[in-house]
């Protein structure tokens, strides 16, 4: 234990040397910060068993195991240097006065287009780099007043113009479940640093799915409110009529506690006077679990898809669907006619970013003013040129299909309402993408954003299970304005009846073993059918969940080596004949050894014990000398 725990703690002390602060020992080991919910954490402090300085301490050493090495996500674009001391200055205020709140102590994460006081905000832009904005956005000074610690800032994909987290400040962001693919965006940092265990919760924008899209392929609960809920001031715009600020956590509960921190009247943005009364005391009220019980879901059929590359994520909202059902829900599907014609061409965002990015760069001490003077610098990543400059060359706010665009919102909201009141709805459902997580370089397909974005209603993303592929899926229940209350009331009941959510295996808790090391003897007595080949092989596999690496080692006794034609991993139960997963070794190979770089499918089937090993011979090519991997109990995480 001793030589763990040194492991652990060497990590934490290069966090808060690097953040400026004296080194600080890592919380205690029977308390280990990955998974625990906000609640869960409070509870902690409360009792003594750890400070919310030993918290930030143990998140930090998380983001120097996984940040930049292990699986290297790239998640976090700035860290703050004073998070231990403000986090110490809590703790000190906890003993004399109490807690605040249900926050107090809590680290989160912020998307780097909020504004931070002492923070830089690059808004994912080298053309912003070292620009310190003087002040806290407004939903940023409601953590704090709250107590939480903003222990960094997330990367995104640049100036939120894209949906995959790539920037010319933070590089690629990727996915913890399967670090080749991308984190969906532009929230993806926090997407994938609330995942991966960086911090308790954290913040996103959403102007176009832009929270939604991260929390669905992180397993995330993630909140788009009714515009009017929540205060845009202080943070980087792409298009203000579609911009919304909101949490990203890891279950309904925190999402609840996150809301009330950040939601209310602000008089630097107008637009929140509508929300004036809406608002309930906490969105905690909410949390009752039951609630899908003579609840009626409409199930928009044309978001589901009926494309071949859609059915992966479609049989998952069937199941979660069917699930709602036999909670006691009424599931019908509904068509939603005229609202596919509004929405085609209501898209304003590249129109509203070039001007609103303008008056942002007003601001005293800025480096660059315009989205123009960006372009000429050349400092932004390549991945976002062909955006910026279709928005550089548009007309002006006065073009006529940019008020066009404008002049659709308005009827497309009614005719949602009017359809949900007729059919009696209490929500719609459908993916918050049609496609799972796309390899890191290709566009990701499938987005279903515009309905709620575009019609200005609330609507929340939830776990829903995972895909064929290992990754996550998310289902979004849609409501009408300002029933964000009632959308916790029902996602926090479908979250109680599946806990879908569950780590990704490549940033594992710093307390566990970093690998895992096992033998097998494989004989033909275990083959399929059983053979007397004489054959044996001995087989040693190490595991490394943090880069998703098998090692392997495997010799072949008893058989001849022009006699061997091949070894392999095959998927199947014991006694079960399946396909080859990995090829390990070639003809005429007794000896082989190597490393493999798992997908997330095969990194469950191998965690799972769903795979074996054959040795495949002249004389028995369907298998001379079997075993089956199963991980010795010592030996699972």
């Amino acid at each position: 234990m001793a030589g763990l725990l040194r492991r652990v703690v060497l990590p934490a002390a290069l966090a808060a040397v690097a953040c400026g602060g004296a080194s600080e020992p890592s919380s205690p080991p029977q308390f280990d910060v990955l998974e625990q919910t906000i609640p869960e954490l409070q509870a902690a402090m409360e009792d003594g068993r750890v400070t919310s300085r030993q918290l930030v301490a143990q998140y930090l050493a998380r983001i120097e195991a996984y940040d930049r090495r292990g699986p290297a996500l790239r998640a976090m674009i700035s860290i703050n240097g004073g998070a231990l001391d403000e986090a110490a200055a809590l703790d000190r205020e906890r003993a004399g006065t109490g807690p605040r709140g249900p926050l107090h102590g809590i680290p989160v994460v912020v998307k780097d287009n909020y504004d931070v006081a002492g923070l830089p905000t690059t808004a994912g832009s080298s053309a912003l780099a070292g620009w310190h904005p003087p002040d806290d956005a407004f939903q940023v000074a409601g953590l704090k007043e709250a107590g939480a610690v903003i222990i960094g800032k997330a990367n995104m994909h640049e100036l939120a113009y894209g949906l995959t987290t790539v920037s010319s400040a933070g590089g690629q962001t990727r996915n913890p479940y399967d670090p080749s693919r991308n984190p969906g965006g532009s929230s993806g940092g926090t997407g994938a640093a609330v995942a991966a265990g960086f911090a308790a919760a954290g913040m996103g924008t959403d102007t176009c799915g832009s929270i939604r899209v991260p929390s669905a392929h992180h397993a995330l609960a993630g909140l788009r409110g009714t515009r009017g809920l929540s205060s845009r001031d202080g943070i980087v715009p792409l298009a203000l009529t579609q911009d919304m600020g909101g949490p990203m956590t890891k279950t309904v509960t925190d999402l609840a506690i996150m809301l009330d921190a950040t939601v209310g009247v602000d008089p630097a943005d107008e637009v929140t006077a509508r929300g004036r009364g809406r608002a309930p005391d906490s969105y905690t009220a909410f949390l009752t679990a039951g609630a899908l019980e003579g609840a009626r879901i409409g199930v928009v059929t044309w978001l589901v898809g009926s494309a071949p590359e859609d059915e992966p994520v479609a049989a998952v909202i069937r199941a979660a669907l069917e699930t709602i059902a036999a909670a006691g829900a009424e599931v019908v599907d509904v068509d939603l006619p005229g609202v596919p014609d509004l929405l085609d061409g209501a898209s304003i965002i590249p129109v509203e970013f070039r001007f609103q990015l303008a008056d942002y760069l007003r601001a005293p001490g800025t480096p660059v003013q315009s989205l123009r003077e960006i372009l000429d610098s050349g400092l932004y990543h390549a991945a976002v040129e062909e955006r910026y400059r279709r928005s550089d060359s548009v007309r002006g706010l006065d073009d006529p299909d940019y008020l066009e665009a404008l002049a659709r919102r308005e009827p497309l909201r009614e005719a949602v309402t009017r359809l949900m009141d007729d059919a009696r709805l209490d929500v719609l459902a459908y993916p918050t993408l049609r496609r799972t997580a796309a390899p890191i370089g290709l566009p990701q397909r499938g987005n279903n954003c515009a309905l709620s974005a575009v019609s200005g209603l609330p609507a929340i993303a939830v776990p829903a299970g995972y895909a064929a592929d290992g990754l996550p899926v998310g289902l979004e229940l849609l409501g009408r304005a300002w029933a964000e209350g009632e959308l916790v009331r029902l996602a926090y009941s479908y979250e109680q009846l599946t806990h879908h959510r569950r780590p990704p295996a490549s940033t594992p808790s710093l307390f566990a073993a970093p690998s895992r090391t096992a033998e097998w003897t494989a004989a033909g007595a275990a083959a399929a059918p059983p053979v007397e080949s004489g054959v044996t092989a001995a087989v040693r596999l190490t595991w490394i969940p943090a880069t998703r690496q098998l090692r392997y080692a495997v010799t072949v006794y008893g058989a001849p080596a022009g006699d061997v034609l091949f070894t392999h991993l095959h998927r199947g139960a014991p006694g079960e004949v399946g396909p080859v997963v990995l090829p390990l070794s070639g003809p005429g190979v007794t000896r082989a050894s190597g490393t493999r770089t798992l997908t997330a499918a095969e990194r469950d089937d191998l965690e799972s014990g769903a795979l074996y090993f054959n040795v495949h011979t002249r004389k028995h090519r369907h298998g001379a000398a079997r075993a089956q991997i199963d991980w010795p109990a010592a030996g699972r995480q």
